[in-house]
């Protein structure tokens, strides 16, 4: 199981809200919610491929899209 940025909230399947901040993203990553929140208890998440995706998406003056 792969843990994906969702910007538009429109996919399928379990997800786990985040703020659109990258001090929110090392917190959730540092914390190991991500399992918790999708309840995958043993998932492993790709913390640099997740990070280039959360990048991608929010604007880092604004801190937010």
């Amino acid at each position: 199981m792969d843990v994906i940025v969702d910007p538009t909230s429109t996919m399928s399947g379990r997800g786990a809200w985040l703020h659109r901040n990258a001090d929110c993203l090392r917190l959730a990553l540092r914390r190991r919610a991500f399992g918790p929140a999708l309840k995958v208890p043993a998932l492993v998440v790709d913390a640099a491929a997740l990070g280039r995706q959360f990048e991608a998406v929010v604007d880092p003056e604004q801190g937010q899209t």
